[in-house]
């Protein structure tokens, strides 16, 4: 059960905005209407594999967005604004759903394609505000200056902003209207644009396009190379359940590195964890305690407890 104390983060994510500016940062300006992608169908006969290739290529990975801003207290609301009908769209859904993102729904009403997604996060931000007291943090996933008086209003309803945008897709003025503004590419767990550097795929054969996107695009889980830690007691447990805990580790150690701290409480470290992975439990794993699960970890963590009775402190290995 959640102490009361503790902060309570809103998420709110113009997802059309977020996934046309990460497409354009990637293949280039305006790319995105040139490509049609809104409506691109890789089952289609007419598909291009070149633009299926780059749509792969600039996915955008919900979970790092939600992961951090779980790092500002417990996620209390997390809304994905955007026209699911459209099939860049509907590639999320499995990402979304396993997150309990609400999806809400907005068609076009404009030749412009422009679904007023602006407008309706702002009434929900505002009426969230106003019905949760207890709304510590507001997330706007988003780099459009029409935000901008909405994070003025938030700080000055005692909100701390938060922003995250897509670099070179976002109003400097709105980042400065933040508390803070974090840039997509430097989120724990996301491929920065600058090592996104394959060429743009011309091919018209679809194997070899699908084959250059699996070179450049990582695992989604972020799990680093010879992490595989020692067998857990219990022999039931998957390698992937394993791979799957060292990654949401190193994630968490990553976004708690945040406060400038070289070694971290362990006790911090399980609060963030459960924040991003609620079903996360050591003695799933096989572990009668958490200190336990880290000591199997020993190739991606250092732990330091030099006093029986005092905090286990740890970090990752470099």
């Amino acid at each position: 059960m959640a102490e009361q104390s503790e902060d309570q983060v809103g998420v709110y994510l113009d997802f059309d905005n977020i996934v046309i500016s990460r497409y354009n940062q990637l293949h280039g300006t305006n790319q995105f209407a040139k490509d049609k992608a809104r409506h691109h169908t890789n089952g289609s006969a007419k598909a291009d594999p070149a633009v299926s290739a780059r749509i792969q290529l600039a996915m955008i990975d919900v979970g790092a967005v939600l992961d951090y801003a779980s790092s500002f207290g417990a996620i209390v609301i997390s809304r994905a604004y955007a026209d699911w009908s459209a099939a860049v769209n509907a590639r999320y859904q499995r990402q979304l759903t396993d997150r309990a993102v609400d999806l809400i729904q907005l068609f076009p009403t404009v030749a412009s394609l422009k679904n007023g997604a602006d407008i309706r996060l702002a009434i929900d931000v505002m009426e969230d505000s106003f019905r949760s007291s207890d709304l510590s943090h507001i997330v706007i996933v988003a780099g459009d200056s029409d935000y901008i008086p909405l994070a003025q209003r938030c700080k000055r309803l005692g909100r701390y902003v938060i922003g995250i945008g897509v670099s070179g897709a976002t109003s400097t003025v709105l980042a400065a209207a933040c508390h803070e503004f974090a840039d997509y590419d430097s989120l724990p767990g996301v491929v920065s644009a600058a090592q996104l550097t394959a060429p743009v795929i011309e091919s018209t054969d679809a194997p070899a396009a699908a084959s250059a996107v699996t070179d450049v695009v990582p695992p989604a889980a972020g799990e680093p190379e010879g992490a595989e830690a020692s067998a857990p007691a219990n022999p039931a447990v998957s390698p992937a359940a394993r791979k799957a805990a060292t990654a949401l580790l190193v994630r968490a150690m990553d976004l708690l590195a945040n406060n400038d701290q070289e070694w971290q409480h362990a006790s911090a470290l399980k609060l963030q964890m459960r924040r991003m992975d609620p079903s996360f439990q050591e003695r799933t794993l096989g572990f009668r305690q958490f200190s336990d699960f880290l000591k199997s970890r020993h190739t991606v963590v250092e732990l330091d407890k030099k006093n029986p009775t005092g905090p286990v402190l740890l970090r990752l290995r470099a």
